[in-house]
């Protein structure tokens, strides 16, 4: 499942490895995330309305850096 996770989170995943984390609690720590981000990436949220006409589950605590790699997916489309 960590491997699955980390195909999307792969810097969150290896920093919280290098971090000493266990991959059980690095799973833990990036599921939902990798959820998140996902869909975002995938376009999912491309052309909403409003904030309003986001899904509750469409956003989740996500640092600059993977904020960023999202815009730029979003720039490229």
């Amino acid at each position: 499942h960590c491997l699955a996770v980390r195909a999307v989170c792969q810097r969150e995943i290896d920093c919280d490895r290098g971090h000493g984390y266990s991959w059980k609690i690095t799973l833990l720590r990036n599921y939902w995330k990798s959820k998140v981000k996902q869909e975002w990436l995938s376009g999912k949220y491309s052309n909403i309305p409003s904030q309003l006409s986001l899904p509750e589950k469409s956003m989740y605590p996500m640092d600059a850096d993977t904020w960023g790699e999202i815009l730029e997916a979003e720039l490229e489309r």
